[in-house]
């Protein structure tokens, strides 16, 4: 047994070693007012905390943090956004940063603002179009008496909307990204091959409250063929990396209060592999993006011995 743990230990340094790709993956913990937080990884599978706030929310009605999505643009740069009110709001937090250590100030992108009813701007998620060299931001709003709804309050019946933009100064004008005939939240763009996308959604109905899939050939869709659920119900906030040959979907088991993931190929046979992950308690719905390894050696240089230093004291 004792050989057994030393090969798997040498085998995981070596892996660590060779590799010069890592994982980042943005974090809030509630009540989501002290900000953005981030868990790292060097497999995708187990994470780690930086266990500190890399940045405070000072924008929205109620100046929280949830749902914090970035991604890296082109010339290195990371963009975040993220949910800065739970209600009142009619736009997003935004800021950018070129090491994650120093960071532009924040501003909220008012972009439901022509939707004077507009009741909430929720979990913005940030994807890059590298075809269009373009941004494209999509979020869940709620207009009461827009659409039909189920037995959800009218002040709860989402729907998905979208901006795009190549700069985070200029944006288009806000259309309406996904109406699938029932209230959608929390949904993520990825692209699998050219011409090929998926978007992985939460069914925020009554009954479901789960976590489906769409296809389309555009990552503006339209999206088809939405799948049957693949996770229990009270389940969020899917986050979605490529590891190898394995797509692991991270999702927020929010009444087990637990983080879960589910793994597939072809986004049509999913297994749970929850058994497979490793992820510290109190973190809660983000994004996750690969990253160089040397960008999250520099974070750790700055990040943890502050948090060590923070342990201590405490």
């Amino acid at each position: 047994m004792l050989k057994v743990s030393l090969t798997i230990l040498l085998f995981s340094m070596l892996f660590v070693s060779c590799s010069n790709k890592a994982y980042l993956f943005t974090s809030f913990h509630e009540p989501a007012d002290k900000g953005l937080r981030m868990l790292y990884s060097y497999d995708g599978y187990h994470w780690s905390d930086l266990d500190t706030v890399l940045l405070q929310p000072k924008v929205g009605n109620q100046k929280v943090m949830r749902d914090p999505s970035m991604v890296q643009g082109p010339d290195g740069s990371f963009h975040l956004v993220w949910t800065s009110s739970w209600r009142g709001d009619k736009g997003f937090g935004y800021a950018s940063s070129k090491d994650l250590i120093h960071w532009s100030d924040e501003k909220l992108i008012p972009l439901m603002t022509h939707e004077p009813t507009t009741v909430n701007v929720w979990a913005p998620e940030i994807f890059y179009d590298d075809d269009q060299k373009r941004y494209i931001i999509i979020w869940a709003s709620c207009i009461p008496g827009r659409f039909e709804r189920g037995i959800e309050e009218d002040s709860n019946n989402h729907r998905m909307y979208y901006s795009t933009t190549k700069n985070f100064k200029d944006f288009e004008e806000t259309g309406l990204f996904l109406d699938p005939g029932f209230s959608v939240i929390d949904a993520v763009i990825v692209k699998r091959a050219k011409d090929d996308y998926i978007l992985v959604l939460k069914d925020n109905t009554r009954p479901e409250r789960n976590i489906k899939v769409a296809f389309a050939t555009n990552p503006l869709g339209p999206w088809k063929n939405i799948s049957k659920p693949f996770t229990d119900t009270f389940t969020e906030g899917p986050s979605v990396v490529k590891v190898k040959k394995e797509w692991l979907i991270y999702y927020d088991s929010y009444r087990k209060k637990t983080y879960e993931a589910s793994s597939t190929r072809d986004f049509m046979h999913f297994e749970n592999a929850t058994g497979k992950i490793r992820v510290p308690l109190g973190h809660k719905h983000g994004t996750i993006l690969k990253v160089k390894k040397k960008q999250l050696d520099q974070l750790l240089k700055v990040y943890k011995p502050l948090a060590i230093y923070s342990r201590r004291i405490r």
